[in-house]
């Protein structure tokens, strides 16, 4: 059975180009599914029709990977099929293979994200119950990257900063029950550790110095907005945080690099939870500072609790090619 080679989407297009003239001989189809089926006919598509431009625009379609074998087990090294597959598995595990292994253990997660909607605990009434409500999300997320194993938190430190940074998420959502009372700043600075153990984790490679010019213009902005309704210490708080968790949101969009095509489905989810992470926070000190924002809470929490996932969510893609390179 042939085995993918690692090699760049440029050089499986080399390969490809050099095999043009050859022709495909047809082999039997086994029997797939309906949605294999699909999968397959799109493998068939680009079998004879794969040109420059479409490797070009499609050179990490690996979501075909394990669908392909089942469809053309007898493909042989230098073959239109295996060549074309050797481009498209190169680059990015498969997200099916992903949601299928990771999805049953966020699904603790989920039902605790529905415990906290549907109880709805008052605010004006802080309790150790209500907190315990509140980061009982964040520790089913605790669970889900414990699941992969301690040798893998150890091994990847991506993974372990994103475990850590966790952990600082829930004290600091205990700390946020009881804001009222005075800890409010102890909550602010339990989510500053956090964004920085995020930043960590989402590494300095690729630089991408447009992405933080944008991210610069964009917390400089919401500084400007929210400096008029601040006072006392909260004047240098604010910023100091808020340079913080836009310096972290740079470091998650840079990871991804849509233009140069060199994403991965976990760096896309940690750039989007970063996103929703600065969504939720900008809420929460509109509604602070400035004035009611209608349906806070509910904004607040759902925009969290999803950021909060897709940031551990994207912690598993060293775990994922582990497991690929294991199979191949």
């Amino acid at each position: 059975m042939w085995r993918a080679r690692k090699v760049t989407p440029e050089g499986g297009l080399q390969l490809l180009q050099q095999q043009q003239q050859k022709s495909y001989s047809h082999i039997p189809r086994p029997s797939l599914s309906s949605s294999h089926q699909v999968i397959a006919s799109c493998i068939s598509f680009f079998s004879f029709t794969c040109q420059t431009k479409w490797l070009q625009c499609f050179p990490k379609w690996r979501v075909l990977g394990e669908s392909a074998r089942q469809w053309d087990p007898a493909a042989q090294p230098g073959s239109r099929t295996a060549l074309l597959l050797e481009a498209c598995l190169a680059d990015m595990v498969s997200p099916v293979t992903v949601v299928k292994s990771e999805g049953p253990k966020l699904v603790p997660f989920f039902k605790a994200t529905c415990v906290y909607f549907v109880l709805w605990l008052p605010t004006s009434s802080p309790s150790w119950f209500s907190a315990l409500i509140k980061c009982l999300p964040i520790f089913c997320l605790w669970v889900f990257l414990l699941a992969h194993g301690i040798n893998f938190l150890v091994a990847h430190r991506s993974a372990s900063r994103i475990l850590a940074g966790l952990i600082f998420s829930a004290v600091g959502d205990a700390f946020l029950i009881w804001q009222e009372q005075g800890y409010f700043v102890h909550g602010l600075l339990m989510f500053a550790i956090t964004h920085i153990l995020y930043s960590s984790a989402f590494g300095m490679k690729p630089l991408d110095l447009k992405a933080g010019l944008v991210m610069t213009l964009v917390s400089s902005f919401c500084y400007t907005f929210l400096y008029a309704y601040l006072s006392g210490p909260f004047t240098y708080l604010v910023a100091v945080y808020i340079a913080l968790i836009g310096f972290m949101g740079w470091r998650a969009i840079a990871g991804v690099q849509l233009c140069n095509d060199l994403w991965t489905w976990t760096k896309l989810s940690a750039c989007i939870g970063a996103v929703l992470f600065m969504v939720s926070d900008l809420t929460i000190a509109v509604n602070k500072f400035c004035f009611p924002v209608p349906y806070s809470r509910a904004i607040i929490m759902a925009t969290y609790y999803a950021a909060q996932m897709l940031i551990a969510l994207s912690a598993v893609e060293s775990r994922d090619e582990d497991d690929f390179r294991k199979r191949n």
